[in-house]
């Protein structure tokens, strides 16, 4: 008889919002759980790393923080590490030290990623509430190579934007409120998986970089066009990731965003327009006083010339200031420490 492979590895992200739906979801899971679960959450490179702690307090099935190197078992929850990227390799945990994706490491994406590329249609993919989108391009790898990706009722959710972006990159089997995920996770698990599909090296070499694997240019030509953009990490140059959902970038390094999180980094810009508005000022301020003890010593020429200068200042003043309060009503984008 041939084997029949099973739907026996849940790997679910979530950010902002995500721990109560994490609890609610692991304290209903039964105790002959026929798969293993494997949850990457964004949290601090010094976070104390308590999340596991959390979850197990009243788990019927074991909890606990992934090891490197760690077998994997059915019936266990693993609990991504902090600064580390938690990936599915060859039956066991690997702990990546490779660059952070949107800004965090450990990131959703790199997980999914590698449970796809790993073991294809056997995965479910679920994305929780968060901030911006990651999850989003690794659910797209997992349902492409064959698996199941559920998604976090955006209504449901806390933050909805995790959820949303997943659903318009992906057509996903499931979307569910919190209350019924840990009912669909059962229903689902231990199931038979649909037909296997190819893996493309694309996807390995993500999974290669999440690892620590040296990027080099050579190998980024191959998955990614030059673009105009720079890294707002190492300020290298960006490439387009070819044929990506959503739109994402990476550089020689390995750093790796997606357009939405690039466009999200309005702090640096906000904060660039007020410095450079505060030194308009005090430019001001400066070639008035000159001009000031210009005309008190007799010079009406190069005081005139002062205050043609300061006029021209305080017209750059009034376009940044007017820039600055633009900004304020629009409202603040999402910081990297709120995903």
């Amino acid at each position: 008889m041939a084997f029949s492979a099973k739907r026996d590895i849940i790997a679910i992200g979530g950010s902002a919002g995500s721990g109560a739906v994490l609890k609610r979801l692991v304290d209903a899971l039964p105790a002959d759980f026929p798969a293993s679960v494997f949850v990457s959450t964004h949290i601090p490179a010094n976070s104390p790393g308590f999340l596991s702690e959390i979850l197990s307090s009243r788990s019927a099935i074991p909890v606990s923080q992934a090891i490197e190197g760690q077998p994997i078992e059915r019936g266990h929850v693993y609990v991504a590490a902090p600064d580390r990227h938690l990936l599915l390799v060859d039956g066991t945990i690997r702990l990546g030290e490779g660059p952070r994706e949107n800004m965090v490491r450990p990131a959703i994406d790199p997980l999914f990623r590698s449970a796809a590329l790993a073991y294809g249609s056997r995965v479910v993919g679920v994305v929780l509430t968060g901030m911006l989108n990651d999850g989003a391009s690794g659910l797209h790898a997992i349902k492409s190579c064959g698996g199941t990706a559920v998604v976090q009722s955006p209504l449901d959710a806390e933050a909805e934007q995790m959820p949303v972006a997943a659903l318009e990159a992906t057509d996903v089997d499931h979307v569910v409120p919190s209350a019924d995920l840990a009912a669909l996770l059962v229903k689902i698990a231990g199931t038979e998986a649909g037909p296997q599909r190819g893996s493309s090296e694309d996807l390995r070499l993500d999974v290669q970089i999440a690892a620590g694997v040296r990027l080099g240019s050579g190998n980024l030509r191959k998955i990614a066009s030059p673009s105009a953009l720079s890294c707002p990490d190492c300020h290298g140059v960006l490439s387009e990731i070819h044929n990506s959902r959503p739109l994402r970038y990476r550089c020689q390094i390995g750093h790796a965003y997606t357009a939405d999180v690039l466009v999200s980094r309005g702090d640096e810009v906000d904060e660039a327009v007020r410095v450079a508005m505060r030194v308009m000022e005090e430019r001001v301020t400066l070639v008035e006083r000159m001009a000031l003890d210009a005309r008190q010593t007799g010079r009406a020429a190069v005081a005139e010339l002062y205050e043609a200068r300061a006029e021209e200042y305080r017209g750059y003043a009034a376009t940044l200031r007017d820039a600055a309060v633009a900004s304020l009503r629009l409202g603040r984008a999402p910081r990297a420490q709120d995903i």
